[in-house]
């Protein structure tokens, strides 16, 4: 494998104008026959894939930028960046595209690019119309100077050409030195020229001269000419904030001088495009393109000399957890990884991972759920960002972290139980911490983000945990402040809206709210655990308290809550609702609420519509059963008269289901018998005409389908059995009502006896068995049944009459 000196990240310039990292790797030139030149090649470090290929074209501007980048453009919208670890290896690289094209390795771009709309003229013209000669750098010739660099930005060419000029002989160096004059014999007029000049400057989008500007010579008089801007009345003091207000703290000395170096100027050149430079308008925005490279590059090379240095991280993480540490320098090191963390968001994904990584093997997360249980308001706050970032970057990474706590710390300090408790004492009146940690516990919980290949028991393992360890502290302020004791009796003594329980805080009551849309979120995602959990508890009872709450969105909550359960159509909640009467409360607020329409009553209504559309039976009979009376005088809307007619449909299903199990049953019986005359009548030669009392069927359903089991029970008992001799036996046994005709005395000879208590005796070769010589033949059909069935539908009598013989 090649040297570092070749070693490279590849670089592409996205719509957003932020560069994406393709990948490390080693970078060489060779000749492609496909391509047929010399071409730049990078082949990943971790499995050799191909990761550029790369002509060189003779006409390709290449720019080469801080020692260690080479920028160019293959096409339209798509530039390229090649950023080395060693300049020697930039340099390398840097002389054989200049080979190629035949240009001086000692310039910094290779080409002129050309705008097409000038590439006709530029033909034409001889070379030396299109050289800028610059004015001397004298203090008369500022306006020049200024007018020169103001008209120049609307051509490329000219741009490159002014740039050239500027980077020769130390102009820009020289014009600043003027500044350092005009503002000593406070020369306004040239002070406003050298703002336009600067600010012209910055607009040639040229690293070499941010080079210059930006070193530790230059750059505080680009801040101060920048100060001078002719549209105001007084210059800004930005100096003055830079120098004096913001101070560069090290919380752990930085020996290394190029570091600090970076640290110092990328502060200051992001200072000057935030806050000093106007927000570029629509066509000067990839003017500073450049400025925008220049910054997130320095970001990335400031991240890797740190997460390099592993002693200056490890000094910083012993520090954090030393009890001994004070307050204020606490304070400081967990502000440091703040502004680490959120320097780290400008990596390509590839290097992020391998950041946090770097801080998750350092501690990163013990510490953090140290300083989480501070008393210092500024630390939790910082560390809770922290906490955001790393959540963010791997819920996994935080989740395998806690899950192994239980083995070695009390349930009190347990990272998960640190943050909720962080969420449930937040200060801040609008509870906005509190809000960002509940965001943070939701992205824990959440089964979308648990699906990862490497761990296929993380969801199940990770939930089990939660509602073990971490549910009873979540719940404990929602418990404490709904008593279900004081609430009956509130009811009972007339209260209806504002309920002694219920919280009239406000900011107890925004976080009761929010504890409810955790607990929402759970009964749609956890079904099992929420449901074992919220069962055990009566939880539904006590949130339901909350419905007397003067607040009406903490009653909403509540509503969504039971709503969100309902919605899940599960029997089991739908029986542990009934159980408990638990339309009562909400009933109870839908009758308070009386004529008002509001989002409370909306929200009540759209429940019971819920249940009327998706036709839930056993919650439409409850209600009906239990609430309609004080329900019924609702007409406003169709709901409660729909939840009616859906209850008096399904009644009248039940009593047709029920007839027709009584006609089936007898049915069943009276051609038992058709077919057992009709056996008779072959083998004796004459017709018997047997006639059969009305049945008395059962009252209910019920005794119904005990009839119909015991019948079952015999029939299989009176099976046919075969004979020694190849023949069937069956033994007909019927109900001791049945088996007798109207006088009470045997129908036949051939009925089955039966035994006192109803059931038929058995009995072998006796006057009520029936020898076959033949096969079974099937029970008889009679045509006249669906007749029969229609009558039946349309009237239901309790006896029904036997059909004639």
């Amino acid at each position: 494998m090649s040297d570092t000196r070749r070693r490279v990240k590849v670089y592409t310039l996205n719509e957003d104008r932020q560069w994406d990292d393709r990948g490390t790797g080693h970078v060489s030139s060779t000749f492609v026959e496909r391509l047929k030149g010399i071409s730049l090649l990078v082949r990943a470090e971790s499995d050799g894939s191909l990761l550029l290929e790369s002509k060189i074209s003779p006409n390709t501007a290449y720019q080469k930028q801080q020692d260690t980048l080479i920028v160019w453009s293959e096409a339209e919208n798509y530039d390229l960046a090649l950023s080395f670890q060693e300049k020697a290896g930039c340099d390398e690289i840097w002389e054989k595209i200049c080979q190629v094209q035949g240009k001086d390795p000692a310039l910094e771009i290779t080409q002129d690019p050309i705008d097409e709309s000038e590439e006709e003229r530029f033909e034409e013209m001889p070379e030396t119309s299109h050289l800028v000669e610059l004015p001397p750098c004298e203090l008369a010739r500022l306006e020049e100077i200024a007018d020169l660099v103001t008209s120049v930005l609307s051509s490329p060419i000219r741009r490159e050409k002014l740039a050239l000029a500027l980077m020769s002989e130390g102009y820009m160096k020289k014009l600043l030195q003027l500044f350092q004059v005009c503002e000593d014999l406070d020369n306004r007029e040239g002070l406003h020229h050298l703002y336009e000049i600067v600010r012209g400057v910055l607009f040639l989008n040229k690293a070499a001269l941010f080079e210059v500007m930006f070193s530790d010579d230059c750059i505080m008089d680009v801040v101060g000419c920048l100060e001078y801007d002719p549209a105001l009345v007084q210059p800004k003091r930005h100096r003055e904030f830079l120098t004096k207000t913001a101070k560069f703290k090290e919380v752990i000395p930085i020996t290394d001088s190029e570091l600090r170096q970076k640290i110092h100027q990328t502060y200051r050149v992001q200072y000057i495009q935030d806050i000093i430079l106007p927000t570029p308008s629509v066509f000067e925005e990839n003017f500073l393109s450049t400025l925008t490279s220049f910054i997130f590059f320095n970001k990335v090379e400031i991240v890797s000399m740190l997460q390099e240095d592993e002693k200056f991280l490890t000094e910083v993480f012993a520090q954090l957890t030393d009890e001994a540490t004070e307050d204020s320098k606490r304070r400081e090191l967990v502000n440091f990884f703040k502004e680490f963390c959120a320097f780290s968001q400008t990596l390509q994904p590839q290097n992020r991972d391998a950041f946090f990584k770097t801080l998750a093997n350092l501690g990163i997360l013990p510490a953090l759920e140290i300083v989480m249980g501070m008393d210092d308001l500024q630390v939790r706050a910082a560390a809770t960002d922290i906490f955001s970032y790393l959540v963010e970057f791997s819920p996994s990474m935080v989740r395998e972290f806690v899950m192994q706590e239980p083995q070695q710390t009390d349930d009190d300090v347990l990272l998960i139980n640190v943050v909720i408790k962080q969420m449930i004492c937040d200060s801040d009146p609008e509870l906005g911490g509190a809000v960002q940690l509940m965001g943070l516990l939701r992205t824990l919980i959440d089964p979308e983000n648990m699906l990862t290949p490497t761990n296929k028991t993380e969801k199940t393992e990770f939930l089990s945990f939660f509602y073990k360890y971490c549910m009873q502290v979540l719940t404990a302020p929602l418990l404490a402040n709904t008593v279900d004791e004081k609430k009956s009796k509130a009811l009972q003594e007339g209260s209806t809206k504002i309920n002694p329980v219920c919280p009239d805080n406000f900011q107890t009551a925004q976080l009761l709210a929010l504890i409810l849309e955790l607990l929402t979120f759970c009964v749609e995602h956890h079904t099992y655990h929420i449901k074992t959990y919220i069962m055990n508890k009566d939880l539904l009872r006590r949130i339901l308290v909350l419905m007397n709450s003067k607040h009406t969105f903490l009653a909403l909550c509540a509503l969504r809550f039971m709503r969100r359960i309902i919605g899940q159509k599960d029997e089991y909640y739908n029986r542990y609702i009934i159980k408990g009467n638990l339309f009562e409360p909400v009933i109870n607020t839908l009758l308070d609420n009386g004529t008002r329409y509001n989002l409370l009553n909306s929200a009540i209504i759209e429940l019971f519509e819920f249940i009327k559309v998706e036709d839930v039976k056993s919650l439409i009979a409850h209600i009906i059963d239990n609430y309609y009376k004080a329900l019924e005088s609702i007409e406003y809307v169709q709901t409660f008269k729909g939840l009616k007619g859906r209850y008096e449909q399904e009644k009248d299903r039940q009593t047709l289901r029920l007839n027709r199990y009584r006609r089936d049953a007898r049915t069943l019986d009276e051609d038992e018998e058709m077919w057992f005359h009709e056996d008779e009548d072959d083998d004796e030669g004459e017709a018997v005409e047997k006639s059969r009392p009305e049945e008395e069927f059962p009252e209910s359903y019920g005794k119904y389908m005990e009839a119909k089991k015991v019948k079952e029970s015999d029939d299989k008992e009176n099976f046919p059995t075969q004979t020694p001799t190849g023949s069937f036996k069956f033994t007909f046994s019927h109900s001791a009502g049945a088996a007798n005709g109207a006088n009470g005395k045997p129908a036949a000879s051939h009925a089955a006896s039966a035994s006192p208590n109803g059931s038929p005796a058995k009995s072998d070769a006796t006057p009520g068995t029936l020898v076959v010589k033949t096969a079974m033949v099937g029970l008889v059909d009679y045509p006249d049944d669906e007749d029969e069935e229609e009558e039946d539908e349309e009237q239901s009598p309790r006896k029904r009459p036997r059909l004639g013989s």
